[in-house]
């Protein structure tokens, strides 16, 4: 089943962006993904699990968080 993962990614230069790039291009079940550095943002769509997106884009070294929902508690 496809879905979308959004994830927030501290990447501060073309070097994060790339490896944030190659670790997706490596992943099963990542059918696109986008790498957005202004805003620090990662949206992965594929047969993927969230919390195995999180896992594989954290070996790069960055702060790796999901995306805060809006309005969403934060104790979720």
């Amino acid at each position: 089943m496809s879905q979308t993962v959004v994830l927030k990614v501290g990447m501060t230069c073309g070097g994060c962006v790339g490896a944030v790039k190659r670790v997706l291009g490596k992943m099963e079940g990542v059918e696109t993904f986008d790498v957005d550095l202004e805003q620090q943002k990662v949206t992965v769509k594929g047969n993927v699990q969230p919390d195995a997106v999180l896992q594989t884009v954290s070996k790069t070294g960055k702060k790796t968080e999901f995306w805060p929902v809006e309005g969403a508690s934060a104790t979720a």
